[in-house]
């Protein structure tokens, strides 16, 4: 039987295949965990409005115009996405205190809930595979995925930011 191997596209910024080809790999599992966790959860919410909840959990109150910088939309979209979470009371939108005509978005118990238990789930999976990791592959994973999480940040607040090969922008948390 012949191997199935995803097709990767040949080098272009000295980086070599192998490594995209083990970073891809290690995607479909990180993707799955994700997946397995959005999958369980009781609420019904969409991809874009669980980044809104995720977004608040990380860095506490935000205005629409932040959300919407968040997610890559104009305000009326990142607005009906929250209208929608906040209908399903995982989100709370209130006039800010220090400026009304802006709204303050905050998480409600729910919501905060929700993340935690999807954040939890994937700590779970995770952590079974680092535990049956040696302690110099662990130590290994963990200074290549630091060093990669520094320049995916660094890349993702530069002016340029990360492109999909396509002309879009990805758009990622801190």
């Amino acid at each position: 039987m012949a191997s199935r191997r995803s097709s990767v596209p040949t080098p272009r910024s000295g980086h070599d295949a192998e490594e995209v080809r083990v970073l891809m790999a290690a995607s479909k599992i990180v993707s799955a965990a994700i997946a397995h966790s959005f999958a369980t959860t009781d609420a019904k919410v969409t991809l874009p409005q669980l980044r809104v909840l995720v977004m608040l959990r990380d860095t506490g109150p935000m205005n629409m115009s932040a959300v919407a910088e968040g997610l890559g939309v104009n305000p009326s979209n990142a607005s009906r996405t929250c209208d929608r979470v906040v209908r399903s009371g995982l989100l709370d939108r209130r006039d800010a205190p220090e400026d009304r005509r802006n709204v303050a978005l905050t998480l409600t118990a729910a919501g905060r809930r929700l993340v935690d238990a999807m954040l939890r789930q994937r700590e779970v999976i995770f952590g079974q595979v680092i535990d049956r990791m040696s302690e110099r592959q662990r130590s290994q994973l963990a200074a290549g995925l630091a060093a990669f999480n520094e320049v995916a940040h660094e890349l993702s607040t530069e002016g340029g930011g990360v492109a999909d090969g396509e002309g879009h922008l990805l758009r990622w948390l801190s």
